[in-house]
């Protein structure tokens, strides 16, 4: 806007200057050019009381040379001829340039007449004697009397031009500084609001369109704040009203004995309370940033969370007799994520398999690395998914019962974060949904540790887990 502000004065400014410059310029040259005429006729009026006294030719010449434009050679006084003989201008004194036509022209009219010569312009002054003749007075005017000055006209004309301009453009800047200096803060807070730095506000200065604006984005900034601050704690309220049913939980499921189910019992709620208190801790200690959006700068080890979770999930999958695949995590693949979202998002994928797909349905994990990202595949057997981008939509549940439609765009939104992006389809080896999720990985991965991995059976070696024999099944959406 301020350069726009900028060329609209110099094109005014331009408009103005040829407005005046130009008819001045024009005038000026008109003028000179008067001026030499009128001094030239000026010259041609002297001749005039010399001619009503005598025609004598010494005399003429006398006078003729006495003038400044005679003393240049530049007048000439054509003479009437003798009664009685031919040709008018047999008598001329001078150095005449006028062609003949002209001057008997002059001599028939008997007024003040000019005619274009070579080099110039002539003057013709008819003077008159006795017995009704005419004699004729003639000054040139070289061409360069008539342009005198007018090209030193012409370059001050310039300069005021360029001076102006120049003002013009100085004064446009000023003011298109004081204009855009506050629709910038503005812009800039409004850039950073949205990058998530919720303390930005603007400065209320500029005119009062901008001072009305940055009110509103102060007022709006305000409002969204707040707005979040109740979402928070509204989130931590409801969060801890479930700590009650997860009291009772913990203490029926620690009255349950020994045995497989009584131990996978109270690993669910040990866990869903670690995750209740993590909810409530992330939702009151966040506050807005002040200083750009923040960024996991550790990341952490996608190959070894992969293994953790399939190790978390094996024991149920085991329990419903499903084939299971792992590949791609033997070595270390880091991420610039933070490691419980990607096990967040691992969870929910895995959790969709068990909840929409009948048991012993078969479902593979795979991890490939790529030069620039990764791409984390989870597929399965099962009838797929009908509509994948009704499924991607936030709080969509279609048809499908006990879904919160909530669980396929936390890893849409972990994805994004990160710049990668999520996609759901069809499997091309287990015949099912298959959902890729790209991450573009970091440039300088940290060293990891290598650790294997045995594909399973239906039946086969579970792997170790600590003496414990876990499993879960999650209500993933």
């Amino acid at each position: 806007m301020r350069w726009q502000l900028v060329r609209v004065c110099l094109a005014v400014t331009v408009m103005v200057v040829a407005a005046f410059a130009v008819p001045l310029g024009v005038a000026v040259q008109d003028m000179a050019r008067n001026k030499a005429f009128t001094n030239a006729e000026r010259q041609a009026a002297t001749i005039g009381p010399v001619l009503t006294v005598t025609t004598d030719r010494q005399q003429l010449e006398r006078a003729i040379a006495s003038t400044q434009s005679g003393a240049q050679r530049r007048m000439a006084v054509h003479l009437p001829g003798d009664p009685g003989t031919s040709g008018g201008n047999a008598r001329d004194l001078g150095e005449s340039r006028a062609r003949t036509e002209d001057v008997q022209t002059a001599r028939h009219h008997g007024q003040l007449s000019r005619a274009a010569v070579k080099g110039g312009w002539v003057v013709l002054q008819p003077i008159a004697l006795e017995a009704g003749r005419m004699a004729v007075v003639e000054v040139f005017v070289p061409k360069g009397e008539t342009t005198a000055g007018v090209g030193s006209a012409w370059l001050v004309l310039a300069g005021v031009a360029g001076a102006l301009l120049v003002g013009a453009v100085a004064v446009a800047d000023r003011l298109g500084r004081r204009m855009v200096r506050p629709a910038e803060r503005l812009a800039h807070a409004a850039q950073g609001f949205g990058e998530g730095m919720l303390a930005e506000r603007v400065t209320e200065e500029g005119p009062t369109e901008l001072r009305s604006a940055a009110v509103a984005f102060n007022s709006m900034a305000d409002q969204v704040v707040e707005l979040l601050e109740n979402e928070r704690e509204l989130a931590a309220d409801l969060s801890h009203r479930l700590r009650t049913p997860l009291t009772v939980l913990r203490l029926n499921a620690a009255s349950l004995g020994e045995g497989p189910a009584a131990e996978q019992t109270r690993a669910a709620v040990e866990q869903l309370e670690h995750e209740v208190d993590t909810i409530i801790r992330t939702a009151r200690a966040h506050r807005p940033r002040t200083h750009g959006p923040a960024v996991d700068v550790t990341g952490c080890d996608a190959a070894e969370v992969v293994r953790e979770r399939m190790e978390f999930w094996s024991a149920l999958a085991e329990d419903e007799e499903r084939e299971t695949r792992l590949a791609g995590v033997t070595e270390p693949v880091h991420l610039p994520v933070p490691r419980a979202e990607l096990a967040s998002a691992l969870d929910v994928m895995l959790g969709n398999v068990f909840r929409h797909t009948p048991p012993g349905t078969a479902f593979a994990v795979d991890v490939h690395p790529g030069e620039g990202s990764v791409i984390v595949l989870v597929s399965d057997a099962g009838e797929g998914i009908a509509d994948p981008e009704a499924a991607l939509r936030r709080g969509n549940d279609g048809d499908r019962p006990g879904s919160t439609g909530l669980g396929l765009d936390i890893v849409r939104r972990l994805a994004e974060s990160a710049g990668g992006d999520i996609a759901v389809g069809r499997s091309a080896v287990l015949g099912g949904a298959e959902i890729s999720v790209r991450i573009p990985r970091d440039a300088n991965p940290p060293r990891g540790s290598r650790r294997s991995h045995r594909t399973r059976g239906p039946r086969g070696r579970r792997a170790e887990r600590g003496g414990s024999r876990r499993g879960v099944r999650t209500r993933a959406g």
